[in-house]
């Protein structure tokens, strides 16, 4: 299993990591392949929890169809599909934190069975959160442990081959800060070990040895973190003891909200340790840059009466439906406004499957053509939205690559 390789190379002093593309859009995943065969490495993409589940998530698939979504886009491009990996993130009861502990963790072992059978061969497990019946305060190491190994007996059961598992998670929970924060709290190496001590007592308590020694990686937050306008760079010294911790054990260490994160940055974290690197929204953002930059040159290009209005689509979509947007972007109409376009949470990444954006996105690329555009490095419309995308990822993968 290539993750084994990364881990290994890691144990022998290498920095050496892999990109994490938690992203459906199919440009984004299209350029991954690319990328990933440029680097030569394998590419490992993935769907979360609350994107893909059994009753079909955000993006209306189950992982049966996102397995089947992937393999057409690879078929497309001529990759092998038997070369991706596919991971499934935050799995556990996340989606059900409104239900009762028994209801919300049946259909969490409903959600990683799913997963497992479809053929996901990375499970990052995620039991973190409270439920409705748990008690008040944040919960417990132990229970969050029993609860993960639960699930973790279900993969077993069902996965057609020994998958590997990636425990713990990262403060604050996923999807970027609300507010512009002087930092975040680094993980401190008390709490990365007791995660790891208690975590694997629940594995050896319910007979899993076998699947203990599959645990890949373990969630935990090095000190980065973005939101609306904002991003917190990676401190290599604020990290220094959870990197130096983790050399003492079998498994790396996976990054959640590395998007917009330098280069140099992204380096320093494979170095490290922290070698699984989760990027997803930085991806939809350069996509989102490169069609905002389009409908420009459209104006420019072609008469009122035939422009897409691609623009005024977006927003009036995520207007007609705010559910993707309306707890994370604060403030006055004209910043939320604001934020519905620019913010670098990229909630607008949730739009652009609704059938009018599509239909104004179509219409945008037919009125630009296939030809080199004047402002655009003589580039055409799609060179300009796959380059875009493309230099985001280069950066991932040029950071882990060996070094």
């Amino acid at each position: 299993m290539y993750l084994d390789e990364i881990v290994a190379a890691q144990k022998r002093g290498e920095a050496r990591g892999i990109p994490s593309i938690c992203s459906a859009h199919p440009s984004v995943l299209k350029e991954t392949l690319k990328v990933s065969r440029t680097f030569r490495t394998l590419p490992l993409i993935e769907a979360t929890c609350n994107q893909v589940n059994q009753f079909g998530g955000y993006t209306g698939m189950t992982p049966g169809d996102f397995v089947a979504y992937v393999r057409n886009i690879a078929e497309e491009n001529n990759f092998p599909f038997g070369d991706i990996i596919l991971g499934g993130d935050h799995l556990g009861p996340s989606p059900w934190q409104d239900e009762k502990a028994e209801p919300a963790m049946q259909k969490a072992e409903v959600l990683v069975r799913d997963y497992a059978r479809a053929g996901f061969s990375k499970i990052h497990l995620d039991c973190s959160m409270r439920l409705a019946d748990d008690s008040p305060g944040a919960l417990e190491v132990e229970l969050s442990a029993r609860r993960t190994a639960q699930l973790v007996r279900v993969v077993e059961e069902a996965a057609p081959t020994p998958p590997r598992y990636v425990i713990g998670t990262e403060v604050p929970i996923p999807g970027g800060a609300q507010k512009h924060e002087q930092g975040v709290k680094v993980t401190g190496v008390e709490e990365a070990r007791r995660t790891i001590e208690v975590t694997r007592a629940a594995f050896i308590e319910m007979g899993l040895d076998a699947a203990w020694e599959r645990v890949t990686a373990l969630v935990v937050q090095p000190g980065v973190e973005f939101g609306d306008d904002f991003v917190l760079p990676y401190r290599a010294e604020a990290a220094r003891g959870l990197s130096r911790f983790i050399e003492t054990q079998a498994m790396v260490y996976e990054a959640h909200s590395t998007d917009y994160q330098t280069p140099a940055a992204l380096k320093e974290l494979v170095r490290d340790h922290f070698a699984i690197l989760k990027v997803g929204p930085a991806l939809t953002f350069a996509f989102r840059k490169a069609v905002f930059a389009l409908a420009e040159v459209e104006k420019e290009m072609i008469t009122r009466d035939r422009h897409s209005d691609i623009l005024r689509v977006l927003d009036e979509a995520m207007l007609k439906e705010p559910g993707h947007w309306k707890k994370h972007y604060r403030g006055t109409q004209a910043e939320q406004a604001r934020k519905r376009k620019f913010s670098l949470s990229d909630r607008i990444r949730y739009y652009w499957t609704q059938p009018e954006v599509q239909t104004a996105l179509a219409r945008l690329m037919r009125n630009l053509g296939e030809g080199p555009l004047t402002g655009m490095e003589d580039q055409s419309a799609r060179e300009v939205i796959e380059g875009r995308i493309r230099a985001v990822l280069e950066g991932y993968y040029g950071a882990c690559a060996p070094q």
